[in-house]
């Protein structure tokens, strides 16, 4: 490990420490896991992880959320939110992050008062707050801290750093909540994120890993990594069954490939210059 890094990780434990204790908002993904183990070595047994708990998230996130806890041996606490029951989230504009997360942070610090935790952190990294994410206003309003951002981790050294110390998560591929694959403006329900999820769930089982499922209502519009794309056409009648046997009519490649916020370039680049964020999100 080079000294800017082994500099970073050791002001991320002193800020830890500083906190006495946390609830990690914990999503199983590379950078909360990261930040869980983090918390764990910081702060020994004063760490709950805690993870939201609803339809936009498969079921094979929440059981490696399970896992990931149990391997790391923290507590680990599920926690219900009810974003889908909002309006305002589930008409699906583009503050609809910020409703998701409003709904689970106001559950973690619920959560904190109860066990008399002093703090919640998130897995935000520093190139996240160069990033389009409503929910950070949420995570500002509620008083969620981001200790990986603030001593300046990246995404790529939070990779470095899980790989180094035998996370198993170091090349997990990026996730986010199966609303991001709906356009902006189509209502989501949970008869359409179950469908989704199968649909995932499918490709996975295929040996598929880095994609989206892209909802636009009969037609799945699949993004894949570009080197894929020629296993997908030798597949793809397979693809087809499987996909179909779920509701889908049409089943389309998307000739760019996996990208991650596909669906940012229809908001108005006003609304990205005032956030002051960069096209890109979920």
């Amino acid at each position: 490990m080079h000294n800017e890094l082994r500099a970073k990780y050791d002001r991320l434990l002193e800020r830890l420490r500083s906190l006495g204790s946390v609830v990690v908002a914990f999503s199983a993904g590379v950078d909360s896991t990261f930040l869980l183990y983090a918390s764990r070595q910081a702060l020994g047994d004063h760490v709950i992880a805690a993870t939201g708990l609803s339809e936009t998230y498969p079921e094979e996130e929440i059981a490696e959320a399970r896992q990931l806890a149990r391997e790391l041996g923290v507590r680990h606490v599920m926690v219900r939110t009810e974003e889908l029951t909002n309006p305002r989230y589930t008409m699906n504009s583009h503050q609809r992050c910020f409703f998701c997360k409003n709904e689970l942070y106001g559950k973690l610090r619920e959560l904190a008062r109860a066990e008399g935790y002093a703090a919640i952190v998130d897995g935000t990294n520093a190139d996240d707050l160069r990033d389009y994410r409503p929910g950070l206003r949420a995570a500002q309003q509620l008083g969620v801290l981001h200790p990986l951002a603030e001593v300046g981790l990246t995404k790529q050294e939070i990779r470095e750093l899980s790989r180094i110390f035998g996370l198993r998560t170091w090349n997990k591929p990026a996730y986010a909540c199966l609303s991001s694959r709906f356009p902006y403006g189509t209502q989501i329900t949970v008869e359409k994120l179950r469908q989704v999820a199968a649909a995932e769930r499918a490709l996975r089982e295929l040996g598929f890993r880095a994609f989206r499922v892209r909802h636009h209502e009969q037609i799945a519009r699949l993004e894949l990594q570009p080197e894929d794309l020629p296993r997908a056409i030798e597949r793809r009648q397979e693809i087809v069954a499987r996909l179909r046997a779920l509701g889908y009519e049409f089943i389309t490649l998307d000739l760019e490939g996996y990208r991650s916020g596909s669906f940012n370039r229809t908001l108005p680049k006003p609304l990205l210059v005032q956030t002051g964020e960069r096209d890109r999100t979920l």
